[in-house]
């Protein structure tokens, strides 16, 4: 079963009754909720939920990693042969559209790059600026770059580092897929609907509860790491905003409102890629989605 939705949405709560109710594991489909260092602050599942059912994928990649989609795929085949072997039902929950579409449409077969090559990259973007690096991309690989802004530091990173490491473009790449791992026709699914005014408070809520339960100390902890700031664990919600106000840039009131405004922005992306991307998904509300998920099973 698949379950993805909004951030703050009620995806976990749902993802562990089911688990109980099937006797299913709990398999993490959140490109954040993957590192160690960031329990609190990406809202990954408590000590006790993860003792009521087993759950996968959590916390097992160091906060100094690159952790990429195809990572993730290999990882997820391993847990998918695990719950196949104990006839456990893998109950896929998290909101990274990335990973969901590579789960159902198959992902392009791109190498994995070079720790040495990842560094210079990364060492010029900050060096030369996204500017100097995109006019090189422009130049080696007109087609990708064209179909990137020209802001897009990230982007234009991994493009770069692809080119340098295989020496091909990363648009060729993308033409040589890897299949996906499941069959969506096969499989129960839905995305989680929330109103507006629900979802603000719902984040607000869980931001303040953060802190509450030690944010501010996993933060400082990462931060004290001086790790790149292009990793994509040092740009989780809450984490730039946080490191922040502990340099004594900002005000913690600052902080929060920043991390909050950010999180309802990734929210609304979500619900967009999700409707664009991925539109034979049921929506439900977190109070209808169980026994939608339900139906698409008995019907199957």
């Amino acid at each position: 079963m698949l379950i993805a939705g909004p951030t703050a949405s009620g995806k976990s709560a749902l993802a562990l009754e089911l688990a109980e109710r099937t006797g299913g594991i709990v398999v993490n489909a959140d490109s954040m909720q993957v590192y160690r260092d960031l329990r609190v602050i990406t809202a990954r599942p408590s000590a006790g939920d993860e003792a009521r059912v087993p759950h996968r994928l959590y916390g097992h990649v160091d906060a100094g990693v690159n952790y990429s989609t195809g990572q993730w795929l290999r990882d997820l085949a391993a847990v998918l042969e695990e719950a196949k072997r104990q006839d456990r039902v893998p109950i896929l929950v998290g909101g990274t559209g990335l990973y969901f579409k590579a789960l159902t449409v198959g992902l392009a077969a791109v190498p994995q790059v070079a720790a040495d090559i990842r560094q210079r990259v990364r060492a010029r973007m900050q060096a030369e600026g996204v500017a100097a690096l995109y006019a090189e991309l422009l130049a080696r690989d007109t087609v990708t770059a064209h179909r990137l802004m020209p802001n897009d530091r990230s982007r234009i990173g991994r493009a770069l580092e692809v080119l340098d490491a295989t020496g091909r473009s990363l648009t060729d790449w993308h033409r040589e897929g890897l299949p996906p791992l499941i069959d969506p026709a096969q499989t129960a699914r839905v995305f989680l609907t929330c109103e507006r005014k629900e979802l603000v408070a719902r984040i607000e809520g869980r931001f303040a509860a953060m802190l509450e339960a030690g944010a501010m100390d996993e933060v400082r902890a990462l931060g004290q790491r001086n790790l790149d700031p292009l990793l994509p664990a040092m740009k989780a919600h809450g984490v730039p905003w946080l490191i922040r106000h502990l340099r004594g840039e900002i005000s913690l009131d600052e902080a929060a409102a920043g991390a909050i405004m950010d999180t309802r922005r990734y929210a609304k992306r979500q619900n967009t890629w999700f409707r664009n991307q991925m539109k034979d998904w049921p929506w439900a509300s977190p109070a209808d989605a169980l026994k939608a998920l339900e139906r698409q099973r008995s019907a199957r």
